[in-house]
């Protein structure tokens, strides 16, 4: 009998337990948008999907703390003619930053890690690093930056010292030097080659012997891979916690973002939105589908999948200044620190193309000026975008999330989707 009464106990216990539910739906006009305006927010996809720049994709409008806006447009797979589900799983790609950079932001709130510390504090490699300059002082041109451009052919380099080191600050911001697309990149050789079984602990202390692109702190260029990496590999040492399982359990599970990690398991398989290149003949399905994921290397620049509504999750609960669900993840001053601009006037633009009205704070886009940027959101909004079409807009002004989620590059789609969003906000 006593044995029954504590099982009995026990899953009591467990029934009383808080369950993380989703964001809690409101109708439109309830947050002062207009449900017949946000009805463009279809329209708008719907042109890009006849256009065959796109599949499909999922849009989604919170305000505050409050779904208004969930919707699926057009087909997870082409082949298949499957309709795209709401709860489709999305490559994050870049977006995959601003969570990195909150899990630091954890850290620095703990004491763990300072914005100032050198980055060789955590991984000894980093120690003394060199800056590549072209021989004679002729500069060659500018390349695209991280991402995966590429720039002018290989000139001949001098290494000099960097006049001082790489901070973690430096890696938030993109002011770092380290792999940008210039002439360290160029000549990163093997250091920057990843092999199929390297981890965090194996790969990034390789890069300490990759040479700067520049001088730490005197330019902004986006590096697309290596910096926000090497900020996964400081979690860990900071945490005691492989990069994974510190976000699981920091992030994920008590923010209820069940269908987020570094890869999908096979039951979510069918949820996976296909990957598509776009070209003179039309979409053709990208030949590697897993994109930046992997169950072995948890890349926080850009190998996180999600859902819009789990991303919705994550986002609310920095447009409420930390808190969301009764439960804070970080601090009001910390949010403000995260989303102020750190650099000045050096934003260049994600592709070398001027900003006008742009800033970058720490692992996010701020816009300072959105006449100056051409965007439509409020002054202050801040976020970012993946390469593979998926972007969020944390606007603390309208106290709103904006997400749209897409398997296939297309900027002007995010533009629009931002002119729909901003056009149905009524109050």
């Amino acid at each position: 009998m006593a044995r029954w009464i504590s099982a009995l106990l026990l899953v009591c216990a467990c029934l009383a337990l808080p369950i993380q539910a989703g964001p809690v739906v409101a109708k439109p006009e309830e947050v002062g948008l207009s449900s017949e305006r946000l009805a463009r927010i279809h329209e708008a996809v719907q042109r890009h999907i006849d256009a065959k720049a796109i599949s499909g994709a999922v849009t989604l409008v919170a305000r505050n703390g409050r779904l208004a806006h969930l919707d699926a447009h057009g087909l997870i797979d082409i082949e298949s003619k499957r309709p795209m589900p709401k709860d489709g799983i999305f490559r994050l790609a870049s977006m995959s930053k601003p969570i990195t950079a909150v899990a630091v932001m954890m850290l620095l709130e703990e004491g763990k890690v300072r914005l100032t510390d050198p980055v060789w504090r955590f991984i000894p490699e980093f120690k003394g690093a060199k800056v590549a300059v072209a021989k004679g002082g002729v500069e060659p041109p500018a390349s695209a930056g991280g991402r995966g451009g590429r720039g002018a052919p290989p000139v001949d380099i001098d290494l000099v010292p960097a006049t001082r080191e790489i901070t973690i600050r430096d890696l938030l911001t993109h002011g770092s030097g380290l792999m940008s697309g210039g002439l360290g990149n160029q000549h990163a050789g093997a250091a920057a080659t990843r092999g199929e079984g390297d981890t965090l602990a194996t790969y990034i202390p390789k890069l300490g012997a990759v040479p700067l692109d520049f001088q730490p702190g005197t330019l902004w260029r986006y590096s697309g891979l290596a910096g926000f990496d090497v900020l996964s590999r400081i979690v860990e040492i900071a945490s005691g916690q492989p990069f994974d399982t510190f976000l699981k359990q920091r992030l994920f599970d008590p923010l209820g973002m069940k269908d987020t990690g570094f890869t999908w398991t096979p039951d979510r398989a069918s949820r996976v939105v296909t990957l598509y290149q776009r070209t003179p003949n039309g979409l053709v399905r990208a030949e590697n589908q897993t994109g930046l994921s992997s169950a072995t290397y948890f890349s926080g620049a850009g190998g996180l999948v999600t859902t819009a509504e789990d991303y919705a999750q994550f986002a609310m609960m920095l447009v409420n200044g930390g808190e969301v669900n009764g439960k804070r993840y970080l601090g009001p001053r910390t949010i403000e620190l995260m989303s102020s601009n750190h650099t000045g006037d050096l934003v260049n633009g994600q592709f070398g193309r001027p900003a006008h009205g742009m800033g970058f704070g720490l692992g996010v886009q701020v816009v300072e000026d959105p006449i100056a940027a051409d965007l439509r959101v409020s002054k202050g909004a801040w976020g970012w975008a993946g390469a593979y079409g998926t972007n969020v807009h944390i606007e603390p002004q309208e106290h709103m999330v904006q997400i749209i989620m897409m398997q296939t590059s297309t900027p002007a789609l995010q533009r629009d989707f931002e002119n729909a969003v901003a056009q149905a906000i009524v109050k």
